[in-house]
């Protein structure tokens, strides 16, 4: 164990740990109230932060901001207070964080590390990456990983539109963005190699498995004998990956296991910049004031 447990609060659902990525703080396509809704309902020793938790690339091109991602980033913070062990491992997205993991930086109770590892109760050692680094496009092309994210932030607005002719046709929710992802046989390959370069790394290391996210497609199989376990995002599947108290492994899909909408629309209040890093710092400056617990 890392830390203290928190006090488990009213209608709280206690994990060992649990694992997020891929939220995407900063965008429209961010489902910020499910998350919050979810981290105000779980407590845990330990979580981990697979990476583009904040979307520096788009908050450089415009502002995007209201009060579930404010709620986000005090919810995490709140964790750390109560005793969680929070790591931050930055992603792409999320890239202007790495340059500060050198200086071994802590925020508030939240460690900042390129890489991470974790035992689980029942003595498994997972890897813990976001996976840009085993993708090629990221690595050796990053204009076409800017154009990808304009793409997918396009198909995201048609997406919406799409699901409101279905609901209105009373069909469900369906992600077209994900199925056309998923038929060009080129990105199905593109998966499959990202699934098994991550894989054959972790056992190349010594590892047991390996927790990562990038791709936004929730999984967890076996590659090549060792565990590959992908926690999704934010932005469409709203999945989180969590271990009980035994080591047992699961995918938590918030909106299907609480009969969500993906069409709902975000009622949060927008919130200036200057109003949010002011928020930000009164909140690390509270958890800095907190007693510290042992």
């Amino acid at each position: 164990m890392n830390a203290m447990s928190p006090p488990r609060l009213h209608n709280t659902t206690a994990y060992r740990s649990i694992f997020i990525s891929d939220t995407h703080l900063g965008t429209r396509g961010c489902r910020a109230e499910f998350l919050a809704d979810f981290l105000k309902s779980v407590t845990c020793e330990n979580l981990y932060l697979v990476g583009d938790i904040i979307d520096g690339w788009r908050l450089r091109r415009t502002w995007f901001w209201d009060s579930h991602h404010d709620d986000v980033l005090r919810l995490i913070l709140r964790h750390a207070r109560e005793g969680a062990h929070v790591v931050y491992v930055p992603g792409n997205h999320d890239e202007m964080m790495r340059k500060y993991v050198p200086l071994g930086l802590e925020i508030a109770g939240i460690k900042l590390q390129m890489e991470t590892e974790h035992t689980t109760a029942d003595g498994k050692r997972l890897l813990i990456t976001h996976g840009d680094a085993f993708d090629s496009v990221v690595r050796h092309a990053k204009i076409l990983a800017l154009l990808g994210d304009w793409a997918y932030t396009v198909a995201l607005g048609v997406n919406r539109y799409f699901n409101q002719i279905r609901v209105k046709l009373g069909y469900p929710y369906w992600s077209l963005s994900a199925w056309l992802k998923l038929q060009v046989k080129e990105a199905v390959k593109a998966i499959d190699r990202f699934e098994t370069a991550l894989a054959d790394d972790a056992h190349r290391r010594g590892f047991d498995g390996v927790v990562c996210g990038h791709i936004h497609h929730a999984e967890m199989r076996t590659v090549n004998g060792v565990m590959y376990l992908n926690d999704g995002d934010w932005v469409e599947s709203c999945t989180a990956l969590v271990e009980h108290a035994d080591g047992k492994l699961e995918l938590v899909d918030w909106v299907a296991r609480n009969k969500l909408s993906l069409l709902a629309t975000p009622s949060g209040k927008a919130i200036s910049k200057s109003a949010a890093l002011a928020a930000v710092a009164a909140e690390i400056e509270t958890s800095r004031a907190a007693p510290a617990r042992v």
